[in-house]
């Protein structure tokens, strides 16, 4: 599975930015994908996921109501839709996808993804 992931760039608080991954090489429906961010010093963390059509989708409490996952699976594409964009949300925000349906718990841990992209910067100024 190769991942690409776009979309990052500097932006004010308060503004938005929209990310995408586009996904090649499996059957992208079969793909259990996540994103998630990692700040300079720290360590990578989980921001959101959904289930495989897109219709369930689970948050990080740090992003709830902020943030929206959603994929298309006609265009072998997630998204990660980023309003009201904090300081704090500067990271380098990855893609990941696992060939075997996970489980939401499951889906909010690192480890649990064999497949990653190679990154996208989101800079929120203040």
């Amino acid at each position: 599975v190769q991942l690409q992931a776009f979309g990052g760039g500097l932006v004010q608080a308060g503004g938005s930015l929209r990310l995408s991954c586009a996904a090649s090489g499996r059957i992208f429906s079969d793909l259990s994908m996540g994103w998630f961010r990692q700040a300079p010093g720290k360590e990578r963390e989980f921001v959101a996921t959904g289930s495989w059509d897109g219709s369930s989708t689970y948050y990080a409490d740090s992003v709830k109501g902020r943030l929206t996952f959603s994929r298309d699976n006609a265009k072998n594409t997630v998204y990660l839709q980023m309003n009201s964009l904090k300081p704090e949300d500067t990271a380098v925000y990855y893609c990941a996808a696992d060939v075997r349906p996970l489980n939401p718990p499951v889906m909010r841990i690192p480890q649990s993804y064999d497949y990653w992209g190679q990154g996208t910067l989101v800079t929120v100024s203040s």
